[in-house]
């Protein structure tokens, strides 16, 4: 059984390659090993079995659309579990002078929406590999942040049932131990518009704003947050998410950033 960049989604359950063409970002996967689903696998740093991987990265769309596929909602689910006690343990033993509400809310940032979708595109480049039905596909859901989460921590779930706990945490540190290094520094280590709010003060701004927007189906709604600072209303960040808090965190992260590159300027 086996997966692949550009079959169809016309095709039945009994045939995983069928599932929607996404867009080809995977041609660097094929050229190195003439297996995508080897290629995956190498990018996660473990094995499966091919039944497990093809539902690790099957959409509820999907299941829907193809009655008898699981979908990877219970391996999320499990995933979830499984990533959040590998980085507490992680942070816990790296920084012991740390207090329960810095190692709170960088286990936050660790295992969030933001970068665990960073992951996803840059590390495995999954997108075009994810089951989704025909509305879900129309509507550029391989790229979706929050379905791109689940993908990783469906993943992780997989390995965990595959392996045991020993494979998905070696899993984990291979996925996230630039993440877990990256917020301990300043703007990751508070949340990020909390970040963004203190280093805005310091550089001699207000309080920065969030012009939101909303767009989807009222059932999976998407929300556009913009951060806005200074007198001259300068967007600064801008985010998306499936809750206004999500949006305007990625906006705030982005914001934090860029907050930076406007100083060293001026």
């Amino acid at each position: 059984m086996a997966i692949t960049p550009d079959s169809t989604s016309t095709a039945n359950h009994s045939n995983p390659n069928g599932r929607n063409r996404q867009d080809p970002e995977t041609a660097h996967l094929e050229a190195s090993s003439g297996d995508p689903q080897k290629a995956l696998l190498d990018a996660l740093g473990t094995t499966m079995e091919p039944d497990l991987l093809v539902q690790a990265l099957t959409h509820r769309s999907f299941s829907h659309e193809h009655p008898g596929a699981p979908n990877y909602e219970r391996l999320e689910f499990l995933g979830d579990a499984v990533l959040e006690l590998v980085a507490t343990e992680t942070l816990y033993r790296t920084h012991p002078d740390m207090t329960e509400g810095q190692l709170a809310k960088m286990r936050a940032q660790a295992v969030s929406e933001a970068a665990l979708s960073r992951i996803a595109r840059t590390k495995l480049r999954v997108g075009p590999y994810i089951l989704l039905g025909h509305g879900e596909s129309t509507q550029g859901g391989s790229q979706k942040s929050s379905i791109l989460c689940d993908i990783v921590e469906s993943l992780i779930g997989a390995t965990f049932i595959s392996h045991g706990i020993d494979e998905a945490r070696k899993v984990i540190h291979h996925l996230l131990d630039d993440t877990l290094a990256e917020v301990a520094t300043e703007g990751p280590a508070l949340d990020w518009k909390t970040s963004l709010t203190v280093k805005a003060h310091a550089k001699g701004y207000e309080d920065p704003l969030y012009r939101m927007a909303v767009a989807g189906p009222e059932y999976a709604p998407e929300f556009t947050a913009r951060a806005v600072l200074g007198e001259d209303g300068t967007v600064l960040g801008t985010g998306r998410g499936p809750s206004k808090r999500k949006a305007q965190l990625a906006a705030a992260e982005e914001a934090w950033h860029r907050l930076d590159e406007i100083s060293a300027r001026h």
